[in-house]
């Protein structure tokens, strides 16, 4: 029986469990296969024989003074003829055969000890790996389970789920990877460790690794939104201003970020600076497009708006939305992204809401346009007077029963309607002098007054048209002391020409 100690010890190293947990496993399994074989309902023990490491099975029958239930009780006197040491309410052991358990009893143990090993190895594998999620880990890629991969992590088996690869990877048995470790199962089809090499989390410690700044803590990841086997985007924040957080994670010429794009298989990898003001964040989240102007339409419930020029709206939103994809879940917003000419438009649209409704065209009725013609137009589709003064005349004869006549009389409507909102201003900025003169009239003048206008009005010919032997200075000088106008003189000029006077 000593090679069932060494069978126990050989089992607990290959499972990394206590053997303890192995040992009190196959006392269980004894137990179940002496009840299945005995068929009695007495209580029944198993322990190992410490002298020749034997595993023995006892009946237990407790000491009374008056049996009542002889399967579980005994009486002193008999008890004691078992063992002389026999006290009331003690235990006595009666030892049970155990080569008669036969196949199907040993069957039914081994079935026992492998749930319970598993379960103790569940256990172990829980409590070492819970606290270590998220963690680098070198594995190697045991066999193929369907889409999932098994890998070996040293003590135990992990699981590589399909949805848990890269697009770009394919692995076969036997090849290397790192992985981070994903989550761990307690119970259930997927219990044991999971991996993943699609996770952001495994390009943020292939930066920790790759970067020493990150590494002491002078650069800090804020982020990471990766699409696996496509493109990530990771943010960085310097704490020294003297160190450059980008700079620091490309590396000289590329050194850094081309080393974790190789173990990425040629995975892109977007480098962004940190910011703490969304709108900044925003702008560099969104390279390589160009941010015309970011607005933030609630923050509350962290909604922003990304103005971008026409020629950069493709390159914002990226291949099927990704760029703009990836840029909000790094941001935690929600981003709507929008061409300057769809904002102009949105613009435009809200104006138009925003300005009333044109005068219908039944109000050019109280400015003499007739009723019928009224109704004609809003048969003609024409409701509104903004929409009529826009049109042309030959648009408004090709409204039926509309002819050249009833144009004239629409035009004059329409301009008296918007006559009435225009100011008088000519009227307003007559001088005093130039005041129209009174509805009354002047007054008649006096018969004297009369004949000096008559003698006047004869002698005016000669005051108002020169003889020839008169100079054109003279003229002028009889002009400028009458206090005539350049429009005056103009038709002055006019008259003599018709005259013939030189």
């Amino acid at each position: 029986m000593a090679s069932i100690y060494q069978s126990i010890e050989i089992l607990s190293k290959e499972k990394g469990i206590d053997p303890q947990i192995v040992i009190d496993a196959v006392k269980d399994a004894m137990l179940v296969a002496a009840r299945k074989h005995f068929r009695t309902t007495e209580d029944l023990i198993a322990d190992f024989n410490d002298s020749t490491g034997a595993l023995e099975i006892y009946g237990v029958k407790k000491v009374v003074e008056q049996v009542q239930d002889p399967v579980k009780e005994i009486s002193l006197d008999e008890a004691q003829r078992i063992d002389p040491s026999a006290q009331l309410e003690s235990e006595v052991r009666f030892p049970k055969p155990t080569d008669v358990l036969g196949r199907i009893s040993a069957q039914t143990a081994k079935q026992v000890i492998l749930q319970k090993v598993r379960e103790a190895e569940r256990e172990t594998i829980y409590s070492e790996y819970s606290g270590r999620v998220g963690e680098l880990v070198n594995c190697t890629i045991k066999r193929v389970e369907g889409q999932d991969l098994i890998v070996d992590l040293g003590k135990t088996e992990a699981r590589l789920p399909k949805k848990e690869q890269s697009k770009l990877e394919n692995f076969s048995v036997g090849d290397r990877a790192r992985c981070v470790i994903r989550s761990v199962e307690k119970a259930g089809k997927n219990a044991g460790v999971i991996v993943s090499r699609a996770a952001p989390e495994l390009v943020m410690r292939l930066f920790e690794q790759e970067v020493p700044e990150i590494y002491d803590n002078t650069v800090v990841i804020k982020g990471c939104a990766r699409e696996a086997g496509e493109r990530t985007k990771i943010a960085v924040m310097s704490r020294d201003r003297d160190v450059d957080s980008v700079g620091a994670c490309v590396g000289m010429k590329g050194m850094r970020v081309q080393s974790i794009i190789r173990e990425l298989r040629g995975e892109k990898i977007d480098i962004i600076e940190f910011s703490e003001d969304p709108v900044v964040f925003a702008t560099h989240a969104l390279s390589p497009a160009k941010i015309s102007r970011v607005s933030i339409v609630s923050a509350a419930d962290k909604h922003m708006e990304v103005i971008v020029d026409d020629t950069q709206l493709s390159l914002a939103i990226g291949k099927k939305g990704q760029n703009v994809r990836l840029a909000a879940k790094l941001l935690g917003w929600k981003v709507d992204i929008k061409s300057e000419e769809e904002k102009r438009q949105e613009v435009e649209t809200a104006m138009a809401a925003l300005v009333p409704a044109g005068a219908p065209v039944s109000v050019l009725v109280d400015h003499g346009l007739a009723e019928e013609i009224v109704e004609k137009l809003l048969e003609g589709g024409v409701t509104t007077v903004e929409q009529l003064g826009s049109m042309t005349p030959e648009e408004l004869e090709a409204i039926p029963a509309i002819g050249s006549e009833t144009v004239e009389k629409i035009l004059i409507a329409v301009n008296a309607y918007y006559a009435q909102f225009e100011q008088p201003a000519e009227a307003a900025e007559l001088p005093l002098e130039s005041a129209p003169p009174s509805i009354e009239g002047p007054e008649e003048p006096s018969s004297e007054e009369s004949s000096n206008q008559e003698s006047s009005n004869e002698e005016a010919p000669q005051t108002q048209f020169s003889a020839p032997g008169e100079s054109s200075e003279a003229i002028e000088s009889a002009e400028v002391s009458r206090g005539d106008s350049a429009d005056e003189k103009k038709e002055f000029d006019t008259i003599e020409n018709s005259e013939g006077v030189v």
